[in-house]
């Protein structure tokens, strides 16, 4: 909301000129630059969008200082610990949690599009076997549009709740087939009898020879990870997805957008990245020699999954996968396990050392997830696979809140030209 106070800005040569303040319901006041170009000719510059609010929402809010996350009000601790997934993406799409029959409203709903089309089966093929899953992902799922074409009026609701539906019940049939694909296995249909994540990993581990037993130990582990996941503001892959959207896309291809933009190392690559790094420190005995590298100014070496760029205190999703990642392990006697004793050694430095504490470099989701990944036997190639599956639900939700806003305009960002300036063309003789 606009409240009585304005900003000020002084500008050699001008008037001083008056900009709204906005406070929202949490986190930092803004100032209403909307009119800034036309009132001084003049634009802002801000690299990376590190101060500039981009949109209004009613989604997600992240403090980094506290430390805390908030889906629709609610802490992500409490969401993670008593409910599930959909319930989580139930309440993300409406903004409030489901009672009893619609919770099973919804699953039932979900359960209903949890098929892909037959021919969609075959742009796999399209594929080397040896492709990156998310190469696969961006591709297929950018697809989805060409099959499901009859929903695309966006300004019906009822269109809008369809696509929403497809989508967040097709990815983990995508995703599951993307690994099947890459490991030369055959498809796995999905079993409606299994609730939202023991069907995901029914699609991923099961085979046609016997049927599948998920432990429920493991369900939940990739349920929180799911719940984790699901949105977290205006990060690099959502900004992509409103981006995308706004200029009336579709949201099969601002899905796909999305997921490239994922893929990033920098980004949702990040678990994937993780472990990668223990495989290349190898053994305990070498975690000492490693932690002084990354103290090393002069060394590209990076410590990875600690520390994030959002929040200065620890991650609370990581405080939750911590949990989850000793229950894993205990739940499969990998408490010995090589990779892992490695990754709890390394955590166990990390929080000690005077070096990461000063500069709060704390285990993040990313290092705890990727652990979890690893020990259900998730190939680490399909880390953001699964990431990009779970934030769906966010980008799906963002998406349709910025097309039924009604301040809502294309995304046009500004430049701050500094090439050449204006030349004429030399002829070619004379050059």
């Amino acid at each position: 909301m606009t409240t009585e106070r304005k900003a000020t800005l002084s500008i050699d040569g001008q008037a001083p000129v008056d900009f709204p303040i906005m406070t929202p319901t949490h986190g930092n006041d803004c100032i209403d630059i909307r009119t800034l170009g036309g009132k001084t000719g003049l634009f802002t510059y801000d690299s990376g969008f590190l101060s500039t609010a981009s949109c209004k929402s009613k989604i997600t809010f992240i403090d980094g200082d506290k430390g805390e996350l908030l889906y629709r009000g609610y802490p992500i601790e409490q969401l993670a610990e008593q409910c599930n997934f959909l319930e989580v993406a139930y309440l993300l799409k409406n903004g409030e949690l489901p009672n009893a029959s619609q919770k099973t409203e919804f699953e039932n709903t979900i359960k209903k599009h949890t098929m892909v089309h037959d021919q969609l089966t075959r742009f796999y093929n399209g594929f080397r076997r040896d492709a990156h899953p998310m190469a696969v992902m961006t591709g297929v799922v950018g697809a989805l549009s060409a099959f499901y074409h009859e929903a695309m009026g966006f300004s019906d609701a009822e269109h809008r709740n369809i696509s929403f539906n497809r989508i967040v019940a097709k990815l983990p049939t995508i995703v599951a087939m993307a690994y099947k694909y890459n490991t030369g296995m055959p498809f796995m249909y999905p079993d409606n009898e299994l609730d939202y994540t023991a069907n995901f990993m029914q699609m991923m581990f099961g085979t046609p020879c016997e049927k599948y037993k998920p432990n429920p130990v493991l369900v939940r582990a990739l349920d929180v990870i799911f719940t984790l996941h699901a949105d977290h503001e205006q990060n690099a892959s959502t900004s992509t997805v409103r981006l995308a959207g706004s200029s009336g896309a579709n949201p099969f291809a601002c899905i796909a957008a999305g997921i490239a933009c994922l893929w990033g190392p920098a980004h949702g690559g990040a678990n994937e990245a993780c472990l990668n790094m223990l495989e290349e420190i190898g053994d305990v005995s070498r975690v000492n020699e490693y932690i002084k590298r990354a103290k090393d100014k002069n060394d590209p070496f990076k410590l990875m999954g600690f520390g994030h760029r959002v929040y200065k205190n620890f991650d609370p999703r990581a405080k939750l996968m911590r949990k989850i990642c000793n229950e894993v392990l205990t739940e499969l006697g990998l408490e010995n396990d090589r990779l892992f004793k490695l990754a709890m050694e390394l955590e166990k430095i990390a929080l000690e050392d005077d070096y990461f504490v000063e500069k709060k470099l704390y285990p993040n989701v990313d290092f705890y997830s990727g652990i979890v990944q690893k020990a259900i036997g998730i190939p680490t190639s399909m880390f953001t696979c699964i990431f990009a599956l779970a934030r769906t639900v966010g980008w799906m939700t963002q998406w349709e809140e910025m097309i039924t806003d009604p301040e809502y305009k294309i995304g046009r960002p500004r430049q701050l030209y500094i090439g050449a300036a204006k030349r004429d063309v030399v002829p070619l003789d004379k050059r």
